[in-house]
């Protein structure tokens, strides 16, 4: 295993920091390492706590009363300078869990109600997203959303449209969009089960 030796905070910025990382190889060689992280000091770094908190939540809900649309957004996103499919998204604040995170995001970016679905303790927990990059991760809840489509809760620096998509949409989207990779796999499942929670061993309403 690798030893980290030091690391050293390289920006300030409130949502999203650069850290460069001292360290050496298991084959004892010199390694120069720079991690995007959301942490706010290097104390909080995942590395250094070695405890996965999770940075956000994506949210997969259901829409309809046969639950066959997917709320998705579709949001401009600079680093590809395009817009892209995703979940909707978003952080947790501190003393916030997973699901009070999802409940007020989705109601933030598309005015939907979320109702929250137990699921089993292996599929609730934090992921990591692009682990060669940063050290953030990411939970996912499920639900059903209802509600009117509203976009009262959208920040000046976003641009967001909420696509509720059926399977037709989801299969062109798939085939001809940007998508986002946590997204795509969920999709992927949505086009095929009868049931798209089915996996979720029939949890109940948080």
């Amino acid at each position: 295993m690798g030893k980290i030796n030091h690391v050293d905070k390289q920006t300030d910025n409130r949502f999203l920091n650069m850290y460069h990382v001292d360290a050496t190889s298991v084959h004892n060689t010199q390694v120069n390492y720079f991690v995007a992280s959301r942490a706010e000091q290097v104390s909080d770094l995942k590395m250094i706590t070695r405890k996965n908190r999770p940075d956000g939540v994506a949210i997969y809900s259901l829409y309809g009363e046969k639950h066959d649309k997917v709320v998705l957004i579709r949001q401009f996103r600079y680093p590809i300078g395009d817009y892209i499919y995703e979940f909707p998204a978003g952080l947790v604040e501190k003393g916030e869990d997973c699901t009070e995170c999802a409940v007020r995001e989705l109601k933030e970016e598309t005015g939907l109600t979320l109702h929250p679905v137990k699921a089993p303790a292996g599929y609730e927990r934090p992921f990591f997203t692009t682990v060669g990059l940063t050290d953030e991760s990411c939970a996912t809840v499920f639900g059903y959303a209802e509600g009117e489509i509203t976009n009262i809760g959208e920040e000046a620096s976003e641009e967001i449209e909420v696509v509720l998509a059926d399977r037709q949409e989801i299969r062109r989207i798939l085939k001809e969009e940007n998508v986002a990779l946590i997204c795509a796999y969920m999709l992927m499942h949505f086009l095929h089960d009868e049931d798209p929670f089915a996996f979720l061993e029939g949890g109940e309403e948080a």
